[in-house]
């Protein structure tokens, strides 16, 4: 059994979700999950695996500061499937607080297929912004 399927038994027995939503989880984490042959064949393109995200800056006192985040992109990927499970009542008020934010995002419009083509050209760029005091670079690897 793997890790992401005993963490999804776990909640069921937890209480934390019902029966139908955790063989919803499963169920979308066997679709997600590649046969042998295909994942040695990602392997081999050198398919990205995570999105990094850099930033050297300098601090509010003048130091050299440094941020370096690499996000599992399978993270990225289940975050988006589990987004069918949200109610869509709750959906409403977190793209409220996101716009309130500054963050032009409907959780609603969101789909898997919308974050791969992100993922297929973030693989092929990388995005660099450079400024006097900081340099930011977004990329996959």
């Amino acid at each position: 059994m793997n890790e992401q399927r005993k963490d999804i038994l776990d909640m069921l027995a937890e209480g934390k979700v019902t029966a139908e939503e955790a063989e919803r989880l499963i169920a979308a984490l066997e679709q997600d999950q590649p046969s042998t042959a295909s994942s040695l064949a990602a392997r081999s393109k050198g398919k990205a695996k995570y999105l990094r995200v850099m930033v050297d800056a300098l601090d509010e006192n003048g130091e050299p500061g440094r941020v370096n985040v690499r996000v599992p992109l399978q993270l990225l990927r289940a975050g988006v499937r589990l987004t069918a499970l949200i109610p869509p009542q709750a959906l409403g008020k977190a793209n409220t607080e996101l716009n309130k934010s500054g963050v032009p995002l409907d959780l609603t419009q969101l789909r898997p297929e919308q974050l791969e083509a992100l993922v297929d050209h973030l693989d092929e760029m990388t995005v660099e912004v450079d400024q006097p005091d900081a340099k930011v670079r977004v990329f996959c690897e």
